[in-house]
This record gives structure tokens, sequence and C-alpha cells, in this order.
């Protein structure tokens, strides 16, 4: 990859953080007052990777594997304990204004709109603090309000707003200035499943309309699949993964689930013969199949028994991610 075309570059970035000690009760907790003990955490462990203009990369591990302090290392919030990272051609702790207008970190458990007063308040505010021409500013707050379907709770202040409503006007308040970086940390985190759609549809809309580069933190696959083409695993602070989403599905999903509805009730020993079953309750039935004969196994089924329903089904990408943590531990 070359240079030019690098808009996110980390090569052996780590942060470690120096966390205090301390024994149960009364007596440790004066002796801490004059000594005190610390360990050494590795929230980020020497990670490397490269991200292109326009990529919606999915970020991902368990918790504490360190998303969202690299996050925080990338928009400049967090100094690298030690390693090299550049945003845009810019190094991000530094952060030199011209950066800052270029990016966004958008934080689903972060609120920075004004609780008691109406979002246009705060979308005023973040105007003025990155100098956005009005014309702009009302260009761009019109495609971003239509975008999210929510010129009807504009005047409504912020604390009579569902989670979901709230949620929208933090994205509008993050890229009104129209960022060419935006990090993404868990922002459908408790949302409802329409609501969460709707996220995902606009993040999609937003990427296409303006090639920004989007790094995306979720616990929940569906924001992974629907919204992005490539996928970093991390674990303890270490990358283990780094490719295209179906590359991972082909180098870790080797099965296929037949998910079936009997007519009549059947025996879970026969069912066995299939394939390794997932779930049975006598009357349906998941079987784990391989890959490359999951339509002979189909086959075999509509053979053996009365069969009223039979659906061929991916395995689920966070049994797939699971695999690839468990193989690398």
């Amino acid at each position: 990859m070359k240079m030019e075309d690098k808009v996110i570059s980390a090569k052996n970035l780590k942060k470690y953080f120096r966390v205090a000690q301390k024994s149960e009760g009364f007596g440790a907790s004066v002796v801490s007052l004059f000594r005190r003990e610390y360990r050494e955490v590795k929230a980020v462990d020497g990670i490397d990777f490269y991200i292109k203009a326009g990529e919606m990369v999915a970020f991902l591990g368990p918790n504490g594997a360190g998303k969202t302090t690299t996050l925080k290392m990338l928009s400049g919030i967090l100094h690298p304990t030690s390693g090299e990272v550049t945003v845009l051609g810019f190094n991000p702790q530094k952060r030199e204004p011209v950066f800052q207008r270029q990016i966004s970190l958008v934080m689903g458990q972060r609120n920075q709109l004004w609780w008691n007063l109406p979002c246009t308040d705060t979308f005023l505010l973040n105007k003025d603090i990155y100098k956005i021409p009005f014309d702009q500013y009302r260009s761009v707050l019109d495609e971003l309000v239509a975008l999210l379907d929510i010129e009807e709770i504009l005047s409504t202040p912020v604390r009579k707003l569902s989670l979901g409503q709230r949620m929208k006007c933090e994205l509008i308040a993050s890229l009104l200035h129209q960022p060419k970086v935006v990090f993404l940390d868990e922002p459908t985190i408790g949302l409802d499943i329409a609501m969460q759609k709707k996220i995902r549809t606009f993040l999609k809309e937003y990427n296409k309309k303006h090639n920004a580069t989007i790094i995306l933190t979720s616990h929940y696959m569906d924001d992974v699949k629907e919204v992005c083409d490539r996928v970093i695993l991390i674990n303890h602070g270490r990358k283990i993964y780094d490719d295209q989403i179906k590359k991972l599905i082909s180098e870790y999903a080797h099965e296929k689930y037949l998910r079936v509805d009997f007519e009549d009730e059947v025996a879970k020993e026969d069912l066995e013969k299939i394939g390794k079953i997932i779930e049975f309750s006598g009357f349906q039935a998941t079987i784990a199949v391989p890959r490359a004969e999951h339509a002979k196994k189909a086959a075999e089924l509509l053979t053996m028994f009365e069969v009223d329903n039979i659906d061929i089904q991916e395995v689920e990408l966070e049994d797939i991610i699971l695999k690839s943590f468990a193989e690398h531990v």
C-alpha cells in the first residue's frame, strides 16, 4: 500500500498503564498512604495496521481487549506509551486544530448534548467551535436531518428524547463539520433492533456519499456484517486477525447449519447420522454439517424424514469470531 493511500497508520502501537494495588482491610489502606504498589497493565501491546480512505473497518475484541484505548490514541485523547501513529498525515497527540476539524469520535456511552436544551443548541455550538460557515452548516444539517429523519424533534429538549433519538442527534452533532475520519465506539449500544438498523443504514449512506473512513467497535455482530467489509480482531492488546470479513468466514466457518421443521417427532440419535446436533426439540432441530456437503446432507434429511421446512444458514459471525479468539488463545 502506498503511503499516500494510508489515512490511518499504526506501527508497534503500545499503551501501558500503572494501576495502584491495595490489599483488603484498614491496615492495608493506611500502609498504601505511605508505600503504594503498582502493577503494569498492557492495554495495547504493539499493534500494527493501515486503513485506506473510505474503508469501513470493524475493530473487535472482548471487553478489556484495548479497542477503546486504541480509538482514543488515534483521536489524540490518549498518548501512546510507544510506537508511531498517524491519522490523515498528522500526529494525533499534538491535537492540532486543523487535525481535530477532520475527525470525529462518537461514543455510545458518552453524551455531548446539552440535557435541558434542544439538540439544535448543541449543533449551533459545534458550528462555532468548528468555524463552519452558516450556509454550509444549514446545508449539512438539512442533509443529516433528512437522512436520520428527526425533523420533528429538533426543538424538543434532549431530556425528553428517547435513547435512539438522542443517538441520532449525537451523530449529527459529530458529523456537522463533515469529518474525513469517524471513530465509532459502540454507537448502537442500548438501542432497539429497529433503531440499530436505521443507524447502520445511515452510516452506509454517509460513507457512500462522503467517502468517510469509519472505524467501528461494537458487540452487535449485525453492526459488523451490515456496515463493515474488513475486520481487525484484537485480544489482550494484540492484533490476532486483520482481513476481509468474507475471508474470515471462509477460514473459520467450515460448517453450515440446517434448520429443520419435521411433520412428526424424530429421534435425536437418528439425526446424529446427518451431522452435529446444535439444537433439538423433537419436531425441530439445528444440525451443523460440513460446508462442502450441505446440499447432500439436506437431501438425506428429505429422504429419511417427513420434513415440513428446511433452511440452510451460515454460521453466525459471532460464533466465527469466538472460534478465532479461541484458536489464538
